[in-house]
């Protein structure tokens, strides 16, 4: 496994300010944000997805991965919004790949009132079956990260969907601060097992109502169990911190990632 920092937590707005922040700090890899607004949108040419490809490999920093927040559609949706969201996920997909990054996240999108849930879920596993042979042709992974938008709060669920997805190129994206809050992260990883594709890294201590989140190893996530979970799923891939330098300094985040490698 490897220790990597994603840039959705970075001290620095520029790209080659996150590579040197992330090589100074010890981190092995890392992880790149497409954004409406920033160093790395739907906008950027080929050119500057080379140029940041080259930032990649003079600071020694394979991209492991980049999260698509860049999308103003909604794969939850029906029609337009779902059409902009599949165009939009495809752009990104395709910056993956020219960046050399086998892995996209994604958060699939929201409800509104109108927007019922098994309407949602029915959308959603269209949406992914028309993205699932654009990810495979292109060798990335597509993984679909739980967050708080009410949807999929369940492993069984999820793995039930997913499995309706029927794509290898579509799995999981699991960070166990995201299920702390409500359940223990380590049911998720033996449930959905080979389905995970990458690992973002959080902690959290408290409840949904009274909690927040904390330094590694300093909240609730029983890391011990998620991490023979993991290894019992094969997973080898690398661990990706989403620690602000708020909670911790990124240097010592990097060597708490190693400690919790260890385990």
């Amino acid at each position: 496994m490897q220790v990597g920092i994603t840039q959705l937590v970075a001290t620095d707005t520029t790209n080659e300010g996150f590579f040197k922040t992330a090589r100074d700090a010890g981190y092995e890899v890392v992880e790149l944000s497409m954004r409406q607004q920033g160093p790395l949108t739907g906008q950027t040419t080929n050119a500057e997805l080379d140029a940041i490809r080259g930032l990649s490999k003079a600071y020694g920093l394979p991209i492991a991965s980049l999260t698509l927040n860049h999308w103003s559609g909604n794969l939850l949706a029906q029609g337009q919004e779902q059409d902009t969201a599949i165009e939009q996920t495809i752009a990104g997909l395709e910056a993956a790949a020219r960046l050399g990054a086998p892995v996209v996240l994604h958060t699939l999108g929201h409800f509104s009132a109108d927007l019922y849930y098994d309407d949602a879920y029915r959308n959603a596993v269209a949406a992914l079956r028309k993205l699932g042979p654009v990810a495979a042709k292109l060798k990335i992974a597509f993984a679909y990260e739980f967050v708080w938008n009410g949807f999929l709060f369940s492993p069984m669920e999820t793995a039930r969907f997913l499995d309706e997805v029927g794509s290898d190129a579509v799995g999981f994206y699991f960070d166990p601060g995201n299920m702390a809050v409500f359940q223990f992260p380590q049911h998720w990883v033996r449930i959905l097992g080979r389905r995970i594709k990458h690992v973002h890294l959080k902690d959290w201590k408290g409840n949904a109502l009274n909690g927040n989140w904390t330094a590694l190893l300093q909240g609730a996530v029983n890391f011990p169990k998620v991490m023979a979970e993991l290894r019992a799923a094969g997973y080898d891939g690398p661990l990706i911190s989403e620690v602000p330098a708020a909670l911790a300094p990124l240097a010592e985040t990097a060597k708490t990632i190693r400690q919790i490698i260890a385990m």
